[in-house]
């Protein structure tokens, strides 16, 4: 898998400290009492003209791209991941997994079936829970937790990290995250609200209103209407003229 060029550990360090914290967010499909927050209606944190130049946290990619990255919270049925990205690959399209430690625990194989289907595979936290809320030693070790699994299963830790049941990272998770060695931070500026369970038309819906050039979106495993919608979601993709593509090839 190529990955996006580290930038320097002090820059890293420097950005994650700037960050504001986010909301919370469901990882799972239809998760009861969680709730999502929209990611922010601006983009300070969107990348710069040059690709080479990402800030920490990446909301979405060049708007003068002609690709989107579909983006996928990795838990759930592992039967269900298995057709989505059967889904994905029939069509061309590639995507970007980011997954829950305890998933890879009891379902191992995955890990190498996102890979060898051309896909990003990154971090998800180990556990699920609210990172952002979480104190330092036990933030620190539901992104390292994952990141050795990832480690374990595939020789690396991954491209990515995303915050689980937050849509951004707080200050300090931003700073832990780079500590393991993550250089970015992934958000996302288009949130499907898949997991809330509303039928595929309306997932389909959603995602179409609001994808353009570069637009990363939020989408999870294990949700059967999720499954539903892709191939309608990637055939108006490809008739607007835009590619799925993995978020390491959208920031490139």
């Amino acid at each position: 898998m190529v990955r996006v060029t580290p930038t320097n550990r002090r820059d890293l360090l420097r950005a994650g400290a700037a960050l504001t914290a986010g909301g919370t967010l469901a990882a799972g499909c239809g998760t009861p009492g969680t709730a999502t927050a929209a990611p922010p209606t601006t983009s300070p944190t969107s990348p710069s003209a040059s690709p080479r130049r990402l800030p920490f946290q990446v909301t979405h990619g060049p708007r003068t791209t002609a690709s989107v990255a579909l983006t996928f919270h990795g838990q759930g049925d592992p039967a269900l991941a298995e057709k989505l990205l059967a889904t994905a690959e029939q069509h061309g399209a590639r995507l970007t997994v980011l997954a829950v430690g305890s998933w890879l625990d009891a379902y191992p194989t995955m890990a190498r079936r996102v890979l060898d289907g051309g896909h990003d595979l990154g971090n998800h936290t180990q556990r699920h829970v609210s990172i952002n809320a979480m104190a330092e030693t036990d933030a620190r070790k539901e992104i390292t937790d994952c990141a050795d699994r990832l480690k374990r299963l595939t020789g690396s830790i991954g491209s990515w990290f995303r915050p689980s049941r937050a849509p951004t990272a707080s200050p300090l998770v931003a700073r832990l995250a780079a500590e393991a060695g993550y250089p970015h931070v992934l958000s996302y500026d288009v949130d499907s609200l898949d997991y809330t369970r509303p039928g595929a038309p309306a997932i389909t819906r959603k995602v179409l209103a609001e994808v353009t050039g570069g637009s990363v979106v939020s989408m999870h495993f294990g949700c059967p209407d999720t499954v539903a919608a892709l191939p309608a979601v990637l055939q108006e993709l490809h008739r607007r003229g835009l590619r799925a593509v993995t978020t390491t090839e959208l920031l490139s």
